[in-house]
C-alpha cells in the first residue's frame, strides 16, 4: 500500500497562520512509504515505550535544511496543518483521487488512420517526482568511469550508456538496507535484457543458470528472446547475489 501524506513530528505548540510555513526551512524531511496498514504488535524495538499500534514504514531518503520552495506551496501548507494538529499525518489533497482516476479511466484508441492523438492545452508541465537518488551512486560504483561495460545477462559489451545499474530483487519490493547492496545490483543492457529479467520473463536458477520462465511464451518473438539467454550462467553469481535471485524467481518470474 502506498500513500502520500505529509507530517511533523513533534507537533508545534504554536499555530501558524495560512501560508505561513511557505518560505519556511525545514531542518530536516524524511520521505517514507508506507507499507504495511495499521497493526498491533507488543514486540520491544524502542526504549522508552512498546508502542504496539503500529505500521510498516519504508525509508525513501533523508534531507537536511529543505527550503519550502524545494517541496512547493501545497506540501508545505499541509506540513502547516499539521503542526497545527501536533504533528497529526494529513493526506495532500488530490493525491488520492488522481490515482483513482488513473485505475478507473478506460485506454482510449485514436480514431483509424489518425498519426496523432488528441490533446488540448500546453504540451509541457511541471511535475513533482520521486527521484532515486542513490542510482546514480550505485552506477559508479557498479560501472567507474569505464566507456564500455558487459551485460551480466547476454554476455555482451557496450557503451556504459547502453547499460543500467538493474536491481536483483526489484527496487520497490526491497528495503531501503537492499536497495543499496550492491549484492542487489547487475549491469543489465538495454538491448532487451533488462526487460526481460524486470517483468520476468527470464529468471536465474540456483546454479547461477538462466532459464526462460513461462511467462516468455506470451508471443513467439518473445520466447525467442528469452531462449537466447536460456543456458547462459548470470556473471559474478555467488552466495551474496543468490538470496535475491531466488526473490526474483518466486515473486517476478513465478
Amino acid at each position: 500500500m502506498r500513500t502520500s501524506s505529509v507530517s511533523t513530528f513533534p507537533g508545534s505548540s504554536r499555530s501558524w497562520a495560512a501560508g505561513g510555513w511557505a518560505d519556511a526551512t525545514l531542518q530536516r524531511v524524511i520521505i517514507t512509504q508506507v507499507t504495511r496498514p495499521l497493526f498491533t504488535d507488543t514486540k520491544p524495538v524502542w526504549p522508552d515505550d512498546d508502542y504496539p499500534e503500529r505500521i510498516g514504514i519504508d525509508v525513501f531518503d533523508e534531507e537536511q535544511q529543505v527550503h519550502g520552495a524545494a517541496l512547493g506551496d501545497e506540501a508545505m501548507e499541509a506540513l502547516r496543518l499539521s503542526a497545527n494538529k501536533q504533528g497529526a499525518a494529513l493526506l495532500l489533497s488530490g493525491t488520492a483521487s488522481v490515482a483513482q482516476l488513473a485505475t478507473e479511466l478506460p485506454p482510449v484508441a485514436p480514431p483509424p488512420g489518425e498519426g496523432s492523438v488528441q490533446h488540448d492545452g500546453e504540451s509541457n508541465a511541471v511535475a513533482q517526482v520521486l527521484v532515486r537518488r542513490e542510482q546514480q551512486k550505485l552506477r559508479r560504483r557498479l560501472l567507474g568511469s569505464h566507456p564500455h561495460a558487459t551485460c551480466a545477462l547476454c554476455g555482451r559489451t557496450l557503451p556504459t550508456r547502453m547499460i543500467r545499474a538493474a536491481h536483483i530483487k526489484r527496487r520497490s519490493e526491497a528495503t531501503h538496507e537492499e536497495r543499496l547492496l550492491m549484492a542487489n545490483i547487475m549491469p543489465a543492457c538495454l538491448m532487451g535484457c533488462d526487460e526481460l529479467f524486470e517483468h520476468g520473463f527470464v529468471y536465474v536458477d540456483t546454479d547461477g543458470v538462466i532459464a526462460a520462465s513461462p511467462r516468455s511464451n506470451d508471443t513467439t518473438d518473445l520466447a525467442a528472446a528469452a531462449a537466447h539467454l536460456a543456458g547462459r550462467t548470470v556473471a559474478d553469481y555467488d552466495e551474496h547475489r543468490a538470496p535475491f535471485f531466488a526473490w526474483h524467481r518466486e515473486h517476478t518470474a513465478n
